[in-house]
């Protein structure tokens, strides 16, 4: 490797154990603009969110997803990480497309496709899981809810997984029904989140639990309240029901009292969720990544009995770590990063090396300015065998429990490097890098399997 932060277009970062994603290729931000089409979907809030200064997005889901509200000589991206850390944002999460599964057999479905045990959740509660393939690959991650003692809902996160639910189904004999529904989400967080809750709806805050489900009305739409974000933020998300008919009559008032509150429609703040750990699927992970890499080894449990998809190939990957032969190339991290602030989206995943030696050893998932720690930080994937020779404990959850004297050269864009076509130095930090408000973003960010009981 050279040691510049100018690549080949397509560098050769050693994982040997899985494809290096097609879209590490190094080609830099594109000025260009979003074509809007009818072959990407609209969410039920998309006018609504333009009305309000949307004037970035990108796709997600098949669907258009806001990606900045406040102009930049109005303080851009650093005004709403303010507005959602001081006082409270509404966001439009519409691209958390709703799967519902429901029948007889919805509880033994749902408990046959993901990993932990879905029968351990009550009706009118909820539980943060994922989906694997039989190779082990994280599928989707999602907010899964139960409604009805035969019914779910999948929140999902951006990917197919409809056809996949309805896939499993083809020669099994599951007694259910799959498809999308006629719901949408918005969130609302922020520590005046409670606040902006309790004016809208006739219940208390503490009548919505840690991921549990309340029934409610806004404006006389009926809606499900769950206490659930993105964000490590208190937070609140909606539940909208027959969204295409009601998206107005809900956004209108809850948009009027988060203003009412100090706060704006925002975009989903990349940069608080990776201060609180919480993991992108596509770009923190994907189909070739294991739990067991990205801090979600507890959604693998050891006492759930019942036959699940990926459950032979996690449980040989457990045991292999348990018995200190971790059974990948790479691991993610947390990364504490000098430079430039971050402020905007990253169109590339930056490459990582190795200071002692030059070479090009993984790259960065995700990455952006924390003012609280006056630092960059940010998520990546790098050689565990580095990592082993720093710890004398296997390469489980517990390694992001703690700041290691381990140092990486990341190469940023020259308009965040501190000299051009310079690596900035990066040290392994604590992941989450600030402890969550949210109860809910700390079970994304690891904590414990049994946190999701508490309320």
């Amino acid at each position: 490797m050279s040691g510049k932060n100018h690549h080949t277009n397509h560098p050769s970062v050693d994982q040997s154990d899985r494809t290096v994603p097609r879209n590490l290729r190094q080609t830099g931000d594109a000025d260009i603009d979003l074509v809007v089409s009818t072959r990407v979907r609209k969410s039920p809030f998309w006018h609504l969110s333009v009305e309000e200064g949307c004037h970035k997005a990108t796709v997600y889901n098949h669907m258009y997803h806001p990606r900045a509200f406040i102009d930049p000589e109005d303080g851009g991206s650093e005004a709403e990480y303010d507005l959602l850390v001081n006082d409270v944002a509404l966001w439009d999460v519409a691209v958390e497309r709703q799967i519902r599964v429901k029948g007889p057999d919805a509880e033994s479905f749902v408990d046959y496709v993901i990993t932990r045990d879905a029968t351990d959740i009550e009706p009118m509660r909820g539980k943060y899981a994922i989906c694997c393939n039989y190779d082990g690959g994280i599928l989707n991650d999602f907010v899964l809810l139960r409604p009805e003692d035969d019914e779910f809902w999948f929140s999902i996160a951006d990917s197919d997984l409809l056809q996949w639910l309805q896939g499993v189904t083809v020669g099994n004999d599951f007694d259910v029904e799959i498809d999308e529904i006629d719901v949408s989400p918005m969130q609302v967080q922020g520590p005046k989140s409670p606040d902006v809750i309790e004016s809208l709806i006739d219940a208390a805050v503490e009548d919505v639990p840690y991921y549990g489900l309340l029934e409610a009305t806004i404006n006389d739409v009926p809606v499900l309240v769950s206490q659930t974000g993105f964000s490590g933020e208190a937070g609140f998300e909606i539940y909208v029901r027959e969204a295409t008919t009601n998206a107005e009559a809900v956004w209108n008032p809850v948009l009027e009292t988060v203003k009412q509150h100090g706060g704006a429609a925002t975009p989903v703040n990349g940069r608080r969720r990776i201060a609180a750990g919480i993991l992108s699927l596509g770009q923190d992970m994907d189909h070739e990544t294991s739990p067991f890499q990205v801090n979600l080894g507890y959604q693998v449990p050891d006492d759930k009995s019942a036959d699940y998809i990926g459950k032979a190939e996690l449980e040989r990957q457990k045991e292999r770590i348990k018995d200190g032969a971790f059974p990948f190339t790479h691991k993610l991290v947390g990364l504490k990063m000098a430079g430039e602030p971050i402020l905007e989206w990253a169109s590339d995943f930056w490459l990582i090396s190795d200071p002692e030696t030059g070479e090009e050893c993984g790259y960065l998932t995700s990455a952006g300015w924390n003012p609280g720690l006056e630092a960059n930080i940010g998520l990546g994937f790098v050689p565990a065998a580095k990592l082993q020779a720093e710890t004398d404990t296997p390469l489980d959850d517990s390694i992001y429990d703690a700041n290691l004297d381990l140092e990486f050269a990341v190469h940023l864009p020259d308009e965040y490097a501190e000299e051009p076509d310079e690596p900035v130095y990066a040290t392994v930090a604590k992941v989450p890098f600030k402890e969550s408000a949210n109860p809910s973003a700390r079970e994304q960010a690891k904590i414990h399997a049994e946190d999701d009981t508490e309320e």
